[in-house]
């Protein structure tokens, strides 16, 4: 299956001939279904009342549902035609709209489970906010802030704060340390772990002067050419120059642990719940009832892998949020076939597609158990597609459904569940989804 544009080789730049066309908020996106309007939401962490906001601008602009993004924001569809200025005035009343020119900025991925980030978190969209340099960045630049497991770093992002000390990282105490990633290099450059988020603000700038310099209008770190690739001894220069003391570290050994997933109720009377919206998309009753057990707890967070991390939720009664959810038809709890399927928009949204991918998906979720993951695609581009080769990509085609692993094509016949089941058998023992990212 073809590489995103984030993973070219640097022997093949990209060269772009327009301007960058990501939708925000304020920026609408027309798709046939309506207007879309995506809510950047840092680091996804929200608040109950900011929930309720999102859910009340669903119901009173666009089609009842609330989608989630790769990116751990928010997007709302079917929105009409001259609805931007109620729309942006709701969501500035919640606090989810910054000055205008930074909306589409602020793509920050964060551990969802781990407090400590937060307050970089908090501290690197300020920064953003009052910078008028990195409005230059386009709506797909990624910034991802791990607490040191290694889960969101492992997404691509093009500048990547890790949190404590890992091997070869020098350090004196826990946590007083932390490494920022220039894309998918090897090493990185050690700072002090309050100076994080304002040196992932100087790496973007530095990628922006490189991309000036290369002309060929890079939206990601991936995309520059190799004599404009970003240099660790140049930002740590640069660092220095800014008055952050840094230490290159050539080579490190970067963690890995896989996304959080339904874990089901734990045996405490409150705790951390993982939730699943089956292919990321809610109603906004469902969505409510989220914001009611968050509402009990400590917020939400969305994440990159289109799940709801509520911290601190209450376990059983008198409000049994697991119990709750499950009624709302959100899954709680391990072992869910929903937890390995993903699709696109697809029909009747999106005008390229060739079918109704969720549709399909819905149909087919129950029989086909026990498969390697699938994502459903409805065109070539296939939007969505989670990082690693062993998912089942079942590409929507004029003729039917085409059914690949790792680009080599399973045959089958009319029975889809029946090829999807059947793919486990012919196939090595899937690996997660972004496993292979962190390999690179």
């Amino acid at each position: 299956m073809p590489q995103p544009p984030s993973a070219v080789s640097r022997d093949e730049p990209v060269i772009r001939d327009r301007g960058d066309a990501c939708p925000g908020a304020l920026r609408l996106h027309a798709a046939d279904d309506g207007y879309l309007a995506r809510v950047r939401i840092p680091g996804g962490a929200l608040t109950a009342g900011q929930a309720s906001h999102l859910a009340s601008a669903a119901d009173r602009f666009g089609d009842g549902h609330l989608e989630l993004t790769s990116r751990g924001n928010v997007q709302l569809r079917g929105l009409a035609d001259g609805c931007g200025a109620g729309l942006a005035a709701l969501l500035d009343t919640a606090g989810l709209l910054p000055a205008p020119g930074h909306e589409r900025v602020r793509n920050i991925v964060a551990t969802p489970t781990s407090q400590d980030v937060l307050p970089w978190v908090r501290e690197l969209d300020r920064l953003l906010c009052a910078n008028t340099r990195v409005t230059a960045l386009s709506g797909r630049f990624l910034f991802a802030l791990d607490d040191g497991r290694g889960d969101v770093a492992a997404l691509e992002p093009d500048v990547t704060v890790l949190g404590r000390p890992v091997a070869g990282l020098p350090g004196r105490q826990p946590g007083d340390r932390a490494l920022v990633r220039l894309g998918a290099a090897a090493g990185a450059v050690a700072v002090a772990a309050q100076d994080a988020p304002r040196a992932a603000l100087l790496a973007a700038e530095y990628f922006l002067d490189a991309a000036d310099a290369a002309g060929t209008r890079a939206w990601r770190v991936a995309e520059l050419p190799a004599g404009h690739a970003l240099d660790e001894a140049e930002f740590t220069a640069r660092l220095a120059a800014a008055g952050i003391g840094a230490a290159r570290v050539p080579e490190v050994a970067w963690p890995y642990t896989a996304p959080p997933r339904p874990w089901g109720r734990g045996p405490g009377p409150r705790g951390d719940l993982c939730v699943l919206p089956p292919l990321g998309r809610m109603t906004t009753g469902q969505w409510r009832v989220l914001a009611e057990v968050a509402g009990h707890g400590d917020g939400l967070r969305i994440t990159p892998w289109r799940t709801v991390v509520l911290p601190d939720a209450p376990l059983r009664g008198p409000v049994d949020g697991p119990a709750l959810l499950e009624e709302a038809g959100l899954v709680v709890a391990a072992g869910n076939p929903w937890q390995s399927v993903t699709a696109c928009t697809g029909r009747p949204g999106c005008a390229k597609s060739l079918a109704d991918v969720r549709a399909d998906a819905r149909a087919l979720v129950d029989r086909a158990r026990g498969t390697l993951p699938v994502h459903w695609s409805g065109c070539e581009r296939r939007c969505g597609h989670p990082r690693g080769t062993q998912w089942v990509d079942a590409l929507a085609t004029q003729d039917g459904y085409r059914l690949s692993v790792g680009g080599r094509t399973l045959p089958h016949g009319p029975d889809l569940a029946a090829a999807l089941t059947a793919a486990r058998e012919t196939t090595a023992p899937p690996q997660s989804p972004t496993e292979d990212a962190v390999k690179k």
